[in-house]
């Protein structure tokens, strides 16, 4: 039997590990302060238990990304067959002095590492603090257009 999107061992599926290891920026959603949606594309590292994100301490965003808040995040690919990953839950935020490391090691796998660590070496002259904002699954659900579609085409077959 199909595991039921809503599952979290589908991090576990082929389409997970590949998007997570991609260097396509996940789309976080948030409800800003007013309740209206937002969306942002933003780097992302998978530690095997929880998405997690750097940013600039004095974002706009980290009004709205309080400790507890929940979250939502889409990693898809652009060519076919489209691969969706889809990740809910809540949100933790840490203010660190420095780079945070996940984020360094996001800027490695999305620039290379030589332009990577010059990114990052850059950021660390500034002596910036940062946000650490992960996101720990609590809701999974992926789509591979092969075998896992939207509920409103059929869903999960065979």
């Amino acid at each position: 039997m199909p595991v039921a999107q809503g599952d979290l061992s589908l991090l576990s599926s082929e389409v997970a590990k590949e998007l997570l290891g991609s260097t396509i920026p996940a789309r976080l959603a948030y409800s800003w302060e007013d309740g209206t949606p937002r969306v942002v594309p933003i780097w992302f590292h998978w530690t095997g238990e929880e998405l997690v994100f750097g940013s600039p301490h004095n974002a706009p965003k980290l009004k709205a990304l309080r400790e507890g808040a929940q979250a939502a995040v889409t990693i898809d690919t652009e060519g076919e067959p489209t691969r969706v990953l889809m990740i809910r839950g809540p949100i933790s935020v840490e203010i660190q002095d420095g780079v945070v490391p996940e984020y360094e090691a996001s800027a490695r796998r999305y620039l290379g590492d030589v332009a990577g660590l010059e990114w990052v070496e850059n950021i660390k002259q500034q002596g910036a603090k940062m946000a650490r904002i992960s996101l720990r699954p609590t809701w999974v659900a992926v789509l591979d257009f092969e075998k896992r579609f939207p509920s409103a085409l059929g869903g999960v077959i065979g």
